[in-house]
């Protein structure tokens, strides 16, 4: 089995990265019962050679299926399977849903107050950020100017308790919106959400960027919703 060949029929062939494909076999084996609750993955040699994909590739759907709380990694043992299903994926040390729980209590807040209180030198920092973000083509580089972005949002809002809350769940929302980018192809459109909220704190607009957080947290939720509960068919493979 080569799953850069995968295909799917009755819909648009839409390219898909090979990490998502492999992602998306081990999950359906997983929730078919292919592979039990306690049953031991095959190797990653094993994998790798039975799926035509490379060990760099394997491993990115490994923790996927990790972050899924699928499976569990047990060093020098292997791969072992936990859940056979997707309930809440957990990114470092918080769920997604402790963690769009605090997003929303925290970021859109942030967002009004940054609309009011910014100065030239946060638009500035932003301005530069998002222009990065949006010229950005590599998956991690993008992630980092992601999770600075929506710290220097909360820099704006001149009050060091968000900015400390912000770095607390730093790491998580890096590996959240990592996540999301690769299963759920978010960049272009959080660019696009970005773009919003920075055009409502150049314009000052405390209602405008509330709207404009608020919009971006929906859409993440949606996207996180649907990986949870809608595996994706991949069409074309990157290989």
């Amino acid at each position: 089995m080569n799953l850069s060949d995968s295909q799917t029929g009755g819909q648009a062939p839409r390219r898909v990265s090979a990490m998502e494909a492999v992602l998306t076999h081990l999950r359906g084996a997983i929730e078919r019962g292919a592979y039990a609750i306690g049953d031991k993955l095959p190797s990653e040699a094993e994998l790798c050679r039975t799926l035509g994909v490379s060990r760099p590739v394997l491993r990115e759907a490994l923790r996927a299926l990790q972050t899924m709380g699928l499976t569990v990694s047990k060093t020098g043992k292997g791969t072992f399977v936990v859940a056979s299903s997707v309930e809440d994926p957990t990114f470092g040390d918080y769920t997604a849903g402790h963690l769009m729980e605090v997003r929303r209590h925290i970021e859109i807040p942030v967002a009004g107050y940054a609309a009011a209180r910014r100065t030239p030198e946060d638009l500035d920092r932003l301005t530069h950020l998002l222009e990065r973000m949006e010229q950005e083509t590599d998956t991690t580089s993008w992630v980092a100017l992601d999770t600075l972005f929506h710290l220097s949002v909360a820099q704006a809002a001149q009050n060091p308790v968000f900015r400390r809350v912000i770095e607390e769940i730093r790491d998580a929302l890096a590996r959240q919106s990592a996540f999301l980018n690769e299963l759920g192809g978010r960049r272009e459109q959080s660019d696009r959400e970005h773009r919003a909220l920075l055009d409502a704190l150049v314009a000052g607009s405390e209602q405008d960027a509330v709207r404009a957080m608020s919009h971006h947290l929906d859409r993440v939720e949606t996207t996180l919703t649907d990986i949870v509960r809608s595996p994706h068919s991949p069409t074309t493979a990157d290989a």
